[in-house]
């Protein structure tokens, strides 16, 4: 039987804001975590986000204020200004019956207003650890009072690289004070902090056993990256998923898919850390109010954030370990929702995904690609609703008239087929690519030499070369020629026809786990020794592969039919 707020032993004034907010019973960090905390105790709590952890460590930071002082006695330091401002106002709400006084240092606001409020005598103070220790310097906040201090997402401050402020801060608080780490994740540098400034904590684990939400359905689609906006775009289209957040890995691809998807008729934004504090706030409010259904992020620029009713999370750049992947689903199927998580993965990817599926013990589905057929038949649907919805409304009596003239040569099935038509053909609903297939190449056709910026130095080997390429455009490995592969750069050639999609695709993948920049090779640089390009393997024959010669020059590869006949 599950425990009501008032059996945690909450002053009656905390359970009247309580009631005042809607809450109607605790979540499980909620009811876990409080009774600790109003004994006065150290906590360590795992919990995913959106589980209620601002209540759980804000309601009895409420109780710990005496109305009478005019000095600090609570900290909360967040990962970023957007997730300070929310618990700031959360704050707020639970402690207005006992007139409680928040000050909310964060970057990208006036620091005058922040040294205002600290005067005014602030009881909580809540920030990002920057500003918070850009105040201490200044010696505009005094943490000597400060007798109960909370890490919110402590995972992310530390991914975020704000370890050496915390250490900071930490170390200007008094040794005598309560201390709460609140964290989705346990990476090591998380507990040492915990036994090093935590005095015999509880630790209180109220994640899910599978490692993520279990309202969250997880799936992951395989496609070649030239194919992920198209397959992207039928998946959107098909499910119509409500508020969605879009991960991209870095902040160029961030930019280029928000205004892909703009192109496509689809209402998106962007949020990456190049944008100012201002266009970023402007983004979330938009966001917020549903004018965005879609938005496409960056990692850091969406750390901490706390949106609710987010339906989807796509990760169109699949993440690079299990934390990432956590942070990033737990924003969709929060406080007991559903929600999706989707995965874009290239074919030399799934053995990523196949390991963070082992670490969070999640089971992560495969799921195909919509088809054409599937698409037209959900814009049949989607148009016939909009039909049913437009014909209960009012102010059609001037097009009725317009029907009855028609009668006079055509019977209303007719005019209503050829209306249909129209509207159907003048929206493009009949238009559509066909399903996604790797392109065709000729065998034996024109090559182009292309360069990369990475070499013998960066540990890159041939076959990881070829491999980025076949997984990353999806064409038969058979494209590429020669590679000769130097200190600092390496040389390779392609069939004519794919150099451009292997620029494209391979300029947004990792080799040897560095970002690649691919470029034509200059007209005067060293000739590369011909080899005889590799045949595409026909049923029953030796399928040709790259060998290193025997005897040739260091670096240099061509392609040898293998002696067994076995084709892998």
């Amino acid at each position: 039987m599950s425990l009501g707020f008032d059996e945690l032993g909450l002053s009656e004034a905390t359970l009247q804001a309580i009631r005042g907010v809607g809450y109607e019973a605790p979540t499980t960090v909620q009811a876990e975590s409080i009774p600790y905390l109003l004994a006065g105790r150290d906590v360590v709590v795992l919990s995913q986000t959106g589980t209620g952890k601002t209540a759980a460590f804000g309601l009895p930071l409420i109780e710990k204020v005496e109305p009478t002082t005019r000095q600090p006695v609570g900290l909360v330091l967040c990962p970023t200004r957007e997730l300070a401002t929310q618990v700031a106002g959360a704050l707020e709400e639970f402690g207005r019956t006992s007139h409680v006084r928040i000050a909310a240092l964060c970057g990208g606001q006036p620091i005058g207003r922040q040294i205002g409020q600290l005067r005014d005598g602030a009881q909580i103070v809540v920030g990002t650890p920057g500003r918070v220790l850009d105040h201490l310097r200044r010696e505009t906040f005094d943490a000597s009072t400060v007798s109960y201090l909370v890490l919110d997402e402590a995972d992310e401050m530390l991914a975020m690289g704000f370890a050496e402020d915390m250490e900071e801060i930490l170390k200007a608080l008094p040794t005598e004070r309560q201390t709460a780490f609140f964290s989705a994740t346990m990476p090591p540098p998380i507990a040492r902090l915990a036994e090093t400034y935590l005095r015999d904590p509880v630790r209180v684990d109220v994640t899910p056993r599978t490692g993520s939400t279990l309202e969250i359905r997880h799936r992951f689609y395989e496609v070649p990256y030239h194919l992920k906006f198209d397959a992207l775009v039928r998946i959107l289209e098909l499910e119509r998923p409500g508020p969605s957040i879009l991960f991209c890995r870095t902040k160029i691809a961030a930019q280029e898919l928000g205004d892909r998807l703009a192109e496509s008729g689809f209402r998106t934004d962007s949020l990456h850390g190049d944008m100012v504090q201002q266009d970023r706030d402007r983004v979330m409010q938009r966001f917020r109010e549903g004018r965005v259904e879609l938005l496409v992020a960056t990692d850091v620029a969406a750390r901490g954030l706390d949106i609710e009713g987010v339906t989807h999370v796509i990760n169109f750049d699949i993440p690079g370990d299990a934390e990432v992947y956590t942070h990033r689903t737990g924003r969709t199927g929060r406080a007991g929702r559903t929600g999706d998580a989707i995965t874009l993965i290239g074919p030399r990817e799934r053995r990523l995904l196949q390991a963070i599926s082992y670490r969070l013990g999640v089971k992560i589905e495969l799921a195909r690609v919509p088809s054409a057929s599937a698409i037209l038949e959900r814009r049949r649907e989607a148009f016939q609703e909009s039909l049913i919805e437009s014909g209960s409304q009012d102010g059609l009596e001037e097009f009725r008239t317009m029907v009855d003239a028609l009668t006079e040569t055509m019977d209303y099935e007719t005019i209503a087929a050829a209306a249909i038509r129209l509207v159907w053909e003048q929206r493009g609903y009949g238009s559509i690519s066909e399903d996604p297939a790797p392109r065709k190449f000729v065998a034996n056709g024109p090559m182009t030499r292309l360069q990369i910026w990475s070499g013998r130095a960066h540990g890159l080997r041939p076959a990881d070369l070829v491999g980025a390429i076949a997984g990353e455009t999806g064409l038969p490995r058979q494209v590429v020629g020669g590679i000769e592969i130097h200190e600092e750069f390496t040389l390779f050639e392609v069939a004519e026809e794919a150099e451009e999609l292997v620029i494209t695709s391979l300029s947004r993948a990792r080799l040897r786990g560095r970002p690649v920049k691919v470029e034509r090779a200059a007209p005067d640089s060293r000739p590369m020794v011909r080899r005889p390009r590799p045949e595409f393997s026909a049923p029953g024959k030796p399928r040709r592969e790259f060998a290193r010669q025997g005897g040739g020059g260091r670096g240099e590869f061509d392609a040898r039919p293998r002696r067994s006949g076995y084709d892998r």
